[in-house]
């Protein structure tokens, strides 16, 4: 199934702000993770807050055919 992701932050830097990913029909929240961690070859990425569908999401979280899902770094500043 292909799920479409919007990356920002470091992780855009690391993997472009948009990528599609096809996964098994059976993935979740924390299969991205780790499918865009391998793609980010250990980068050293922060962990991010993740949506799904525009809804914060869990580790535990399916993710459907068609879902958009956001990665969002920590935010910083001051």
């Amino acid at each position: 199934m292909a799920v479409t992701v919007l990356l920002f932050a470091s992780w855009a830097d690391a993997l472009g702000s948009r990528l599609t990913l096809d996964l098994p029909p059976d993935a979740r929240v924390r299969d991205v993770l780790r499918t865009l961690d391998e793609r980010a070859g250990g980068a050293g990425l922060p962990t991010p807050m993740v949506a799904v569908n525009q809804r914060y999401a869990r580790p535990d979280t399916p993710v459907r055919e068609s879902d958009e899902i956001a990665i969002i770094p920590p935010v910083a500043g001051g």
